[in-house]
C-alpha cells in the first residue's frame, strides 16, 4: 500500500432505540437507498437487518435494530432480544432518540442500560426539523448526564439534515480492516426476505390501524421461468377470520392493491419482472411459533 492509498476501515455500528425512533429511516438515509422498511407504526422492524453504507475507504455494517419496549409475547421477546444482541458486537452503538417524544419509559429504560454498557457510544437525536432547538439542548444534556456519549448529533432522518456529518463520524470511529462485503452490496438480507419485507410494508402502509401487529409474510415459493420472469408465492399470516376480511377486502380487492404495490417493489428489487400470488392464511397464535417469526 502506498502512502496515497487510503487506509481501510471496516466496522459495525448498532443503531438503537425506542420503537418509532427512526432507525429505520436513518439506515437507509445512511445507506442512501431503501433497505429497511418503514412505516409510521411502531415495532415494524421485527429482526436485526444489516444495511451496508460506503464513507471513502470505509465500509460501515449498520445493523437496524427493532425498537426496544416491554415485551409480551414471544415474538415481542424475540424483538427486544434481537436488538440488545446487535449491540454487544458492534464496534460502536449509535442510540436514536426521537426528539420530538423525548425520554419516555421506553427511551428511558434504553438509556439506563446503555450506561451500564461498556461500548463506544454515539448519542442521536432525530427529528430535529420539528423540534424546537432549546428542546434539543435539553434532551441532549439529559442524556449525557447518565451515560457516556463520546458524541452528540443532531440530524433528520427524512429530510436529510446532518446526515452526511453523521455517516463521516461513524466511519472516523470505525477500526482499520479489509472491507467484509463487495462494493455493490447494500444489505445481508436475502432477496427472499427483502421480498417478505416489501410485502409486509404494504400491509401496514394499506391497512393502517385496521390491522394489528398479527400479521406475518411468508415466502413459501420462489420460481426462476423460462423468460427470465420470477413466479413468487407468498402467504400472508393473521391471527382471526376478521383480521383475514380485512386483508381481502371487498371481493379481494385490497389484497389485489396490496399485490399490485408490493410486486412493483420486488420488481424494482431483482430488476426482473414478478409475478406474485398473494394468499391469506389464519393461524391464531403464529406470534408464538419461532419458525414463522424468524423470518417474518
Amino acid at each position: 500500500m502506498t502512502m496515497d492509498t487510503p487506509v481501510q476501515r471496516c466496522g459495525s455500528v448498532a443503531i438503537v432505540g425506542a420503537p418509532n425512533a427512526g432507525k429505520s429511516t436513518l439506515t437507509n438515509a445512511l445507506v442512501g437507498q431503501k433497505v429497511a422498511i418503514v412505516s409510521a407504526k411502531v415495532q415494524t422492524t421485527r429482526t436485526r437487518l444489516m444495511g451496508i453504507a460506503v464513507d471513502g475507504s470505509t465500509q460501515l455494517m449498520l445493523i437496524d435494530t427493532p425498537g426496544i419496549f416491554a415485551p409480551r409475547r414471544r415474538l415481542d421477546r424475540a424483538m427486544v432480544r434481537a436488538a440488545w444482541e446487535g449491540a454487544e458486537d458492534a464496534d460502536l452503538i449509535a442510540f436514536i432518540v426521537d426528539a420530538k417524544t423525548g425520554f419516555r419509559d421506553d427511551a428511558t429504560a434504553i438509556l439506563e442500560n446503555l450506561s451500564n454498557r461498556p461500548e463506544p457510544k454515539l448519542l442521536v437525536l432525530n427529528k430535529v426539523d420539528i423540534t424546537a432547538k432549546t428542546r434539543l439542548l435539553e434532551l441532549a444534556a439529559h442524556a449525557n448526564a447518565f451515560a457516556a456519549f463520546a458524541d452528540t448529533f443532531f440530524v433528520s432522518a427524512g429530510t436529510g439534515d446532518g446526515v452526511a456529518e453523521l455517516k463521516s463520524a461513524l466511519a472516523a470511529r470505525m477500526p482499520e480492516g479489509p472491507w467484509h462485503f463487495p462494493e455493490d452490496q447494500l444489505t445481508d438480507a436475502t432477496t427472499r426476505i427483502m421480498a417478505a419485507e416489501i410485502t409486509r410494508e404494504q400491509l401496514y402502509n394499506q391497512l393502517h390501524a385496521e390491522l394489528p401487529y398479527a400479521s406475518a409474510v411468508e415466502t413459501e415459493k420462489w420460481e426462476e421461468r423460462r423468460d427470465g420472469s420470477i413466479a413468487i408465492h407468498q402467504q400472508i399470516l393473521v391471527e382471526r377470520d376478521t383480521q383475514r376480511a380485512i386483508v381481502l377486502g371487498k371481493g379481494g380487492s385490497r389484497l389485489k392493491e396490496i399485490g399490485t404495490t408490493a410486486r412493483a417493489g420486488i420488481s424494482e428489487l431483482t430488476g426482473k419482472k414478478v409475478h406474485l400470488f398473494l394468499h391469506v392464511k389464519v393461524k391464531e397464535d403464529w406470534a408464538e411459533d419461532r419458525a414463522v417469526y424468524r423470518d417474518s
